[in-house]
Order: structure tokens, then C-alpha cells, then sequence
């Protein structure tokens, strides 16, 4: 894949600490391709190894999130998957950093899939989340039937498997899979709002804090206390725990130096 067509497919843009993903295909709705693939791939990695970045936000252009597996690609045998990442560049390992999707009209298929692979979901009103891949005879096995039934009743999400048809997000609000709604055309600014509450928050306990919520469902009850220790005890040694404690002292903003 040339470095244009992937800088085409997917563009970055730096807002203070957040680092902004947009998904440029609207003439596809989006859809995946190798470029988009290894687009998210890349603005992952940016947003984990530049230190002035604490949280990204991904969305779509053109006024929609992700239809999904680019079909007419996937057909002519291009791979959506990249390297350990995986579909979309993210499905398997998304960033250590927080990210947040932020959803207008719909994200279905492995456009859902993107999102429940983030961190937090801001999504427009009335926009439309589902996994269809039966319409197709196809599976949705980019995440959506391993992490939807962790955080959704069991037959709320084997409808959305089974039948292929989406919820609007409100419904989604509702299960509370979707953090927070929008208006129409307001999901990027209200993503950005959060991210920025997010950001003004220590850069080491954030990774920390995603961390283990990520990988305790793999401890047992024996391992989970010393397993979280490997992780927050370095951050309580920190240069930036001592900056925290003391700025709420002297009630001043924290200056995080991120160790």
C-alpha cells in the first residue's frame, strides 16, 4: 500500500493532547480497506509514541462513521487486517492510550466493530449501530460477538447477531455502551469535550487505569491484586503522583511531565 493512499485513507490532525483519526472515505462510506487498515494502524501508533498526546478521538468523514469491510476489496482479495492489530488496523490492539469513537449516521458491521474496539463511544443521535454480517453470510468476527455479550444482555445481542438489523444509539445509550449522546452533526465536538476531561488527567494512571481494566478478565482471583500492582505501583512512584498530590495541596492545576 503507497504511504499516499494510506495518508488518504486516514488523516491525523493534533487538537492541544488529543489526536484526531478520521476515517477518509466517504465515497465508500467509509469502508475498509488495506489503506484504512494500515491508516488506523499508523495514527495508533503516533498517538501511543509522541508523549505530548494523552487520547485520541476516531471518526468518520462525510457525515458517517464506518459501513465496514470495503466488500468490492475484500472480493478482489485485499486484506482489511494489519499486522497484529488486526481488522481495521485495531481490532486486535488498539492503542495503550484512550481512545474515543465518535459516530454520525451509522457504524455497522465492522464499523461497529472499530468502535467497540475504542475506549469510550460518543455517538450522534439517531445514528444506527449493528453487526449484519448474517445478511451477507458473513460472521462478524472483528470483535463485535466477543466483547458485545461483556457488555450488553445476552439476547439483546444475539438478536443484533442473528437478525442483522441495527439499534439507533439512543438504544445503545441505554445499555450503556454509548457514553454519551449528540445532536446530529455534533459527535466529533462532544467527543473532543470528553476527551479533553480526560486528558487534563495524569497521562501515566491512564494508561495505567485502561490497562487493568483491559487484562483482568484474563486473573484469576489469586493473581488480580499482585497482577494490578505490576501495573499502578509504578505509577504511585511516580514524578507525576507527587505533582498530583502536591498541586491539590497548594490548589494550583497539576504540571504532568508523564514519569
Amino acid at each position: 500500500m503507497s504511504d499516499t493512499a494510506t495518508e488518504t485513507a486516514v488523516t491525523t490532525e493534533r487538537r492541544d493532547a488529543v489526536l484526531l483519526i478520521t476515517i477518509n472515505r466517504p465515497e465508500v462510506r467509509n469502508a475498509v480497506n488495506g489503506a484504512v487498515a494500515e491508516g488506523i494502524a499508523k495514527a495508533l501508533d503516533e498517538l501511543d509514541a509522541d508523549d505530548g498526546l494523552s487520547v485520541g478521538v476516531l471518526t468518520g468523514a462525510g457525515g458517517f462513521f464506518c459501513a465496514g469491510m470495503d466488500l468490492g476489496a475484500f472480493v478482489k482479495g485485499e486484506s482489511p487486517w494489519y499486522g497484529d492489530r488486526g481488522f481495521a488496523g485495531i481490532a486486535q490492539r488498539a492503542s495503550r492510550k484512550p481512545l474515543i469513537a465518535a459516530i454520525e449516521g451509522f457504524a455497522v458491521a465492522g464499523g461497529m466493530e472499530i468502535a467497540l474496539s475504542c475506549d469510550l463511544i460518543v455517538a450522534a443521535k439517531g445514528a444506527k449501530l449493528g453487526i449484519p454480517e448474517a445478511k451477507r453470510s458473513l460472521v462478524a468476527a472483528g470483535g463485535a460477538l466477543l466483547r458485545l455479550p461483556r457488555r450488553m444482555p445476552y439476547h439483546v445481542v444475539m438478536e443484533l447477531a442473528l437478525t442483522g438489523d441495527p439499534l439507533p444509539a439512543e438504544r445503545f445509550h441505554e445499555f450503556g455502551v454509548v457514553n454519551r449522546l449528540a445532536e446530529p452533526g455534533g459527535a466529533v465536538d462532544t467527543a473532543l469535550e470528553l476527551a479533553a476531561a480526560v486528558s487534563a488527567n495524569g497521562p501515566l494512571a491512564l494508561v495505567a487505569s485502561k490497562q487493568v481494566l483491559e487484562e483482568q478478565w484474563n486473573w484469576t482471583t489469586d493473581e488480580m491484586w499482585a497482577k494490578q500492582g505490576e501495573i499502578t505501583g509504578p505509577v504511585f512512584g511516580s514524578e507525576d503522583a507527587k505533582e498530583g498530590a502536591t498541586a491539590f495541596k497548594e490548589k494550583r492545576a497539576p504540571q504532568w511531565r508523564g514519569r
